[in-house]
């Protein structure tokens, strides 16, 4: 079973899901605009994805409220009997395909991601994020 690796872009070379977020006040006493007031309504379902050397976990949560709408993650019974390693990029792939599913059933559509810090989007994460996108949940890839 060959590694799957795939390049992500369109054919003008950019990447079509991706946004530069707006930058952050570091006066805190400053004034709040309303779309930084509103963003969390406005786009209330944000995409977590942890992926460590042994598995990969991935959620939809609702902003506002910090209620889990759907959980999908390589550690599950029913998914690491079907995988065979559960931290590779075919691993990631299912699990987007996964989520995608479950987070059609609960009646989200779409999604935000904000990488961490310390993450860089390529790779598995990549992955987990094109695979949503490919099985009908619209991910907004916010990046620094």
């Amino acid at each position: 079973m060959a590694c799957i690796r795939e390049n992500f872009l369109d054919d003008d070379n950019s990447k079509p899901y991706t946004y530069q977020k707006g930058k952050k006040s570091k006066n805190p006493n400053k004034h709040v605009s309303f779309k930084q007031r509103t963003e969390a309504y406005m786009e209330p379902f944000t995409l977590d994805v942890f992926i460590s050397k042994r598995f990969v976990s991935t959620s939809v949560t609702h902003r506002v409220t910090c209620k889990q709408v759907a959980v999908a993650g390589t550690n599950s019974k029913d998914i690491k009997v079907v995988l065979r390693s559960r931290s590779d990029i075919p691993a990631c792939l299912v699990i987007g395909r996964i989520l995608a599913e479950r987070a059609r059933e609960a009646d989200v559509y779409t999604a935000s991601y904000t990488p961490k810090e310390r993450d860089k989007f390529k790779g598995k994460i990549r992955a987990v994020v094109q695979s949503l996108i490919d099985n009908g949940i619209d991910i907004k890839v916010y990046l620094d």
